[in-house]
C-alpha cells in the first residue's frame, strides 16, 4: 500500500489503446500491462529488525511514513522531468484535468474536443476501471489511450510515460490528460504536464476550494462546471472565488457549463494561450537537443 495517499500498491496499471486497425506497438503492451507499483517504492521491512513495543516507540511509523513519502515523491518527480523534456522537445502541450467524480470533465472534454479543430489533438484518459469514458472518447474521432489504475486513486509520471509510449502523438499535439476522479492525490503527482486544470461542479458546494486546498493550490486554472444547474442549487459563485484565491491568489477561475456552451470560449481562449503556434513546436520538436 502506498504510504503517501493509501491508494493499494500490488495492483497494475492496465494501458489500453483503443483503434481499429493493427498498431506497430502491439507486440510491446504485455509490458505495459504488468506495470507494477505506479512508480512508489513498498519498503515495509522493520528496519530495526525486531519486534516493537509501540506504547515505547510511537515514533517509529511516523519517522518511516515520512521517510517513505519522500521516496515515493522524489521518484516520482524524477521520472515527471523526463516526460516534461520529452513533451518540450516534440512541442506537445499536455495539460492534466484534474476533478472529483462526476464534475462532467469527460463532458468538458467531449464538447472541447468538437470544437478544437486547428491542431491535433489526443486524450489519455485515467479510470480505476472500465474503458467508458476512452470510448465515448474515441467517437469524437480524437486519439485516445486508457488507463486503468486498480485500486489506484491518480495517475503519475510512470503511467504517463507508458501511455506516451503506446498513444505516441505527433509533434504538437495538443494532449489532455483526464486523471483519475480525486481532489486529493494528483495534487502530490507531477506528470510533466505543462499545467494544472482543476474541473468541480456548481453542485458540489461554494466551500470546496477549503475542502481539498492542495488541490487548489496546485491549480493553474479552475473551470468551475455545471453553471447552467445555478437556479436549482445552493452555490455562490463569487465566494466560492473568494476561497480559491485565499488558496491561490490570482489563479483563473472560469465559470462554464459543458452541456449548454456557457464560457466555453472563455475556456478555449485560455487553452490558446497555452499553445505556441504549431509551427513554432514543429520546429523545436526537429531541432537537436
Amino acid at each position: 500500500m502506498c504510504a503517501t495517499c493509501g491508494c493499494g500498491g500490488d495492483s497494475a496499471a492496465m494501458i489500453t489503446v483503443l483503434r481499429d486497425q493493427p498498431h506497430e506497438h502491439d507486440q510491446h503492451h504485455h509490458e505495459h500491462e504488468h506495470h507494477q507499483g505506479h512508480g512508489h517504492y513498498h519498503e515495509h521491512d522493520d528496519p530495526h529488525g525486531h519486534d516493537h513495543d509501540h506504547a515505547d516507540h510511537v515514533h517509529v511509523p511516523v519517522t518511516e511514513t515520512v521517510t517513505l513519502e519522500q521516496k515515493v515523491l522524489a521518484k516520482n518527480d524524477r521520472l515527471a522531468q523526463h516526460n516534461r523534456e520529452r513533451l518540450r522537445r516534440s512541442g506537445i502541450v499536455a495539460l492534466n484535468i484534474t476533478s472529483s467524480p462526476g464534475a462532467g470533465k469527460t463532458t468538458l472534454l467531449e464538447r472541447t474536443l468538437g470544437d478544437l479543430d486547428d491542431r491535433p489533438v489526443a486524450v489519455i484518459e485515467g479510470d480505476q476501471e472500465t474503458l467508458l469514458d476512452a470510448e465515448r472518447i474515441k467517437a469524437t474521432g480524437c486519439r485516445v489511450v486508457q488507463i486503468n489504475t486498480g485500486s489506484g486513486c491518480h495517475l503519475d509520471a510512470e503511467m504517463l510515460r507508458h501511455a506516451l509510449d503506446e498513444l505516441d502523438p505527433a509533434p504538437g499535439t495538443l494532449l489532455f490528460i483526464e486523471n483519475v476522479g480525486n481532489l486529493v492525490c494528483p495534487a502530490l503527482f507531477d506528470l510533466g504536464e505543462l499545467a494544472k486544470v482543476v474541473v468541480f461542479s456548481v453542485t458540489e458546494g461554494t466551500d470546496k476550494p477549503l475542502k481539498y486546498p492542495h488541490m487548489f493550490a496546485a491549480a493553474d486554472l479552475v473551470v468551475v462546471n455545471k453553471i447552467d444547474l445555478i437556479p436549482y442549487v445552493d452555490f455562490d459563485l463569487t465566494r466560492c472565488a473568494e476561497y480559491a484565491h485565499s488558496i491561490n491568489p490570482g489563479v483563473p477561475i472560469l465559470p462554464v457549463s459543458a452541456i449548454t456552451g456557457e464560457g466555453l470560449p472563455s475556456w478555449y481562449a485560455w487553452i490558446s494561450g497555452q499553445l505556441s503556434p504549431p509551427s513554432a513546436s514543429l520546429e523545436e520538436a526537429t531541432t537537436p537537443a
